[in-house]
């Protein structure tokens, strides 16, 4: 799920969340914001077990991510704007902003 509003600055806040993963123990943000670094973006667990972490994104822009388990599965965000074909033979999530 995706949750966006416009800051004061220009940029838009994004609040990234995932359902719970059955095993999952951290979750990470990976995508073009973060230069797709495994684990530069760790997320959050509440005690519902929905996962999330909100970031600061410049507008007009397009941005392609997933999510990463513990355990190295990828998972995308069936919330997101749109899908994009990645060069391993799957989709990445997209959140226009």
């Amino acid at each position: 799920m995706l949750t966006k509003s416009k800051r004061k600055n220009r940029k838009l806040k994004v609040t990234f969340a995932m359902p719970t993963i059955e095993g999952c123990q951290q979750l990470f943000l990976v995508g073009d914001f973060n230069e797709w670094r495994e684990t530069a973006t760790p997320m959050k667990q509440a005690e519902n077990g929905v996962w999330s972490v909100t970031l600061e994104l410049e507008p007009d822009r397009e941005y392609q991510y997933r999510y990463l388990t513990d355990d190295r599965v990828w998972h995308n965000d069936w919330a997101a704007d749109e899908y994009t074909r990645n060069p391993y033979g799957s989709h990445n999530s997209l959140i226009l902003t």
